[in-house]
């Protein structure tokens, strides 16, 4: 399987059982030096899992939890599992659905150099790779930037930049859009198409947003329940599985005012995000603000949640001051809220806590499609199902604000759809919803009132 192997990914019989799910069931892939390859399906189907596995991730059989391993699998010649890790990394990049998993340097410059540095490359050549692999994203304005205050999708950036200045013969990417606006995602697919022909590397890109690769990849796999259900040309598979976002259109209330923004300027580390910033939502809202990546609609909802203190200005509730539960707030990085064992034990937390009572538990599992994970380990879950249990324990506060911030990450789109037909139906009831999102469909569909950030200033639509 080395030398003039035509494919640069072979995988045999692959079979992946964890102790409390069966993620792969008896895959056989190959996949061809030099091919753009798409690889979808719902979420918790196994394709984070199928990345993990071409990388030797998943073999660490004396690791709790870690799952059973059979079939065979070959990454340009060498074998995950047999082969060190190490030895893998000079030849495939991955990069995680999770960007913030794998960034822990100072800067972002430091970031991306950090990989070549290791191989014992000259200062210049270190150089010019990180200028290249920045360039490739989008991401030049960004390599004096603090990693740990860049926006989701500025992390994603860095991510896939620190991959490609290994320049590896295969780059995986888990997710490589989640967290892009339409200029980052335009960026990255016109960057991997590039790479793939200019330098003929091996590109497999594991997505829920397929539509954005659609006339650059040759072939779509698409995963179901652990096995390979279709496998064609993208537009030919995507005409058969792909569920449009349909539902209820966007309805605008003129309730009386909830919460206000007045005058709000704030920052990190003495830079200003946001300046002179106001806006109001009204009871029984679905707001929306939309904006590029690091144009601060995180940083507006993290000063609205009270996770964030205006450097100038206020936040006024109307009708008294904020209290516990007012708001619940759905990040964009689950793993962010989620502290418990177990999925039921999760959404059971804060009403445990704050004395609310149990009730309505069940009816949470079954609305956000956890009913038959209600006793799997958080930490087991796809990024997909993760999202969906922080959505429930957050709705499981009776929050008058709810806050949520790109839940389109790791959700397919009969998922999305679920999560966003329950978050509907409760501003129907009267929940006061705030969206922050880059999905255009989305916000047509869902939002009555939309705000844009852009230049530290905040604007109605």
């Amino acid at each position: 399987m080395t030398g003039g192997d035509p494919a640069a990914i072979r995988v045999a019989g692959l079979d992946v059982r964890y102790p409390v799910a069966h993620a792969l069931r008896g895959v056989d892939l190959s996949i061809a030096r030099g091919s753009f390859v798409l690889i979808g399906g719902r979420s918790g189907c196994g394709k984070s899992t199928l990345a993990q596995a071409l990388l030797g991730l998943l073999n660490e059989a004396d690791r709790p939890g870690a799952p059973e391993l059979r079939g065979e699998i070959s990454v340009d010649g060498l074998r995950p599992g047999r082969d060190p890790v190490a030895a893998l990394a000079t030849r495939a990049g991955l990069v995680f659905q999770n960007p913030a998993t794998q960034l822990f340097n100072g800067t972002v410059e430091e970031e991306v150099a950090f990989g070549p540095r290791n191989l014992g490359l000259t200062e210049d050549e270190i150089a010019r790779r990180v200028v290249y692999a920045l360039g490739a994203v989008g991401g030049e304005h960004l390599p004096e930037r603090s990693v740990r205050h860049l926006s989701g999708g500025e992390q994603q950036r860095v991510a896939i930049a620190a991959s490609l200045a290994m320049r590896p013969s295969i780059l995986i990417l888990d997710e490589p859009t989640a967290n892009l606006d339409a200029e980052g995602t335009a960026s990255v697919v016109k960057a991997l198409a590039g790479l793939q022909r200019e330098l003929g590397i091996t590109v497999l890109v594991i997505e829920h947003r397929l539509r954005p690769f659609q006339n650059r990849a040759e072939r779509l796999i698409w995963l179901e329940d652990g096995r390979v259900a279709l496998d064609g040309a993208p537009g030919e598979v995507l005409d058969q599985i792909e569920d449009p976002l349909v539902g209820g259109g966007p309805r605008r209330c003129g309730g009386d005012p909830l919460v206000s923004l007045q005058r709000v300027t704030v920052g990190y580390n003495g830079q200003p995000v946001l300046r002179d910033c106001s806006l109001t939502l009204r009871q029984g809202e679905f707001g929306a603000l939309v904006g590029v990546n690091g144009s601060g609609k995180s940083t507006l909802a993290r000063v609205v949640a009270g996770l964030l203190r205006p450097w100038q200005g206020r936040v006024a509730w109307h009708g008294g001051r904020q209290s516990t539960g007012q708001v619940g707030f759905l990040q964009q990085n689950p793993l962010h809220q989620l502290v418990c064992d177990t999925v039921e034990d999760e959404i059971r937390f804060a009403p445990r806590n704050l004395k609310l009572g149990g009730d309505g538990v069940d009816d949470l599992l079954a609305r956000t499609g956890l009913g038959e994970l209600r006793q799997r380990p958080t930490q087991t879950l796809s990024v997909g199902e993760q999202q969906r249990t922080a959505l429930a324990a957050t709705l499981s506060l009776r929050p008058r604000l709810l806050i949520l911030d790109e839940p389109t990450m790791g959700q397919d789109r009969l998922h999305l759809r679920e999560m966003m037909d329950l978050v509907q139906a409760l501003n129907e009831q009267g929940q006061t919803v705030l969206l922050i999102t880059h999905d255009r469909e989305l916000v047509a569909r869902c939002a009555g009132r939309v705000w844009e950030v852009a230049e530290g200033r905040v604007r109605e639509r």
